[in-house]
């Protein structure tokens, strides 16, 4: 279904990016104002997303929102959202009718990460190694942060389309020995481990986000030390790069293997979608990590895909630092989506119903 079936949103539109830690809201208050951020909040503090913007976001308000976009780190299927990392479920038709809204639109959170690409700055960017972005043309995004989020942008027709997708769960082929001892020292533990809902893996798969977000920073520093038959240390992902930087060496070994691997995670998404427009490293790792990212590693791994190394050269990589990316591609949306052509069957709902249902 086109986005010309919200030809315009009805203002003040909330947006909303929501993680699998923390939901951060804004609100953008006419076609021509710059959204304006009222912050973020943890998920652990409220119950759903509705209690949250009644706690949260309400009183931060001069105006009561008439419309929501919504950018969820979790695939949009069916009334009822669940969220991949949080306990959070999200149904927006119960939302629409708890707020009088309007308009509400969900999309993934690397969507709201690709709608921004083209919006965003030479200062909101890093630029990682050599390659040459060409205007106009395909760009992709991964984010490593709670989760691996995988996005891409496309332009056709005078609009950008997002391509929303759950990239971050593809499988992780390790290489070498070491990267195989670690992976299956990962694989070891895994199946045994509880998510958020209580329920076990009960399978040994080692996925990328796995081995590249958080957690799996964690898990690669634990397989890590058990190997070299250390003790395990009590280490969250900051603490394991404060020790990378106090030159560590099981800490200095997992930062290493971060480096190489989200460059070879990033190449097999330029493979994939050949993004002449540039590979961009989002989420909350990839800019407290910008030295680690410009010593060479990440774009050697990135660009080390015979037989097409030369074509690989060519791609321009570089970290967003812009600090809140997604509003500015929700923003953009909110006030052009003739412009951005967003996927809206069964994504969005007006008090008609949901489209496409």
């Amino acid at each position: 279904m086109r986005s010309s079936l919200v030809e315009a949103f009805t203002y003040p539109v909330l947006i909303a990016d929501i993680g699998g830690t923390n939901a951060r809201f804004a609100v953008v208050e006419s076609a021509i104002a710059p959204y304006r951020d009222l912050g973020r909040t943890p998920t652990a503090d409220h119950d759903d997303p509705i209690a949250a913007i009644e706690a949260f976001v309400l009183p931060r308000l001069d105006a009561v929102p008439r419309s929501a976009i919504l950018a969820v780190a979790a695939p949009i299927e069916g009334e009822a959202i669940r969220f991949t990392n949080n306990d959070w479920i999200l149904e927006p038709s119960r939302l629409r009718a708890a707020f009088d809204l309007e308009t509400v639109v969900a999309v993934n959170d690397f969507e709201a990460q690709a709608l921004a690409l083209p919006h965003l700055e030479a200062d909101d960017l890093v630029v990682l190694g050599r390659g040459t972005r060409r205007p106009g043309a395909t760009m992709a995004v991964v984010g490593p942060g709670t989760g691996l989020g995988v996005g891409q942008l496309v332009h056709a027709r005078g609009t950008w389309i997002p391509v929303p997708g759950e990239g971050g769960h593809v499988d992780f082929a390790p290489q070498g020995a070491r990267e195989a001892a670690i992976v299956a020292e990962i694989a070891r533990v895994i199946g045994e481990e509880i998510d958020e809902h209580g329920v076990a893996r009960g399978s040994d798969r080692v996925s990328a986000e796995d081995v590249l977000a958080g957690p799996g920073i964690v898990r690669v520093h634990r397989a890590i030390l058990a190997l070299d038959g250390r003790p395990p240390l009590d280490l969250d992902p900051a603490g394991i790069t404060a020790a990378y930087e106090a030159g560590e060496p099981a800490a200095v070994e997992t930062m290493g293997f971060f480096a190489t691997v989200l460059g070879r995670v990033a190449g097999n998404l330029a493979l994939t979608t050949l993004p002449h427009g540039g590979v961009f490293l989002a989420g909350g790792i990839p800019p407290r990590l910008l030295s680690l990212l410009s010593d060479g590693r990440f774009r050697a791994a990135f660009e080390d895909k015979w037989p097409y190394r030369a074509m690989m050269a060519d791609f321009a990589t570089a970290v967003v630092t812009h600090p809140l990316p997604a509003f500015v591609g929700l923003a953009a949306f909110a006030r052009a989506p003739a412009l951005h052509a967003v996927a809206l069957e069964g994504r969005t709902w007006t008090r008609a119903g949901r489209l496409g249902a």
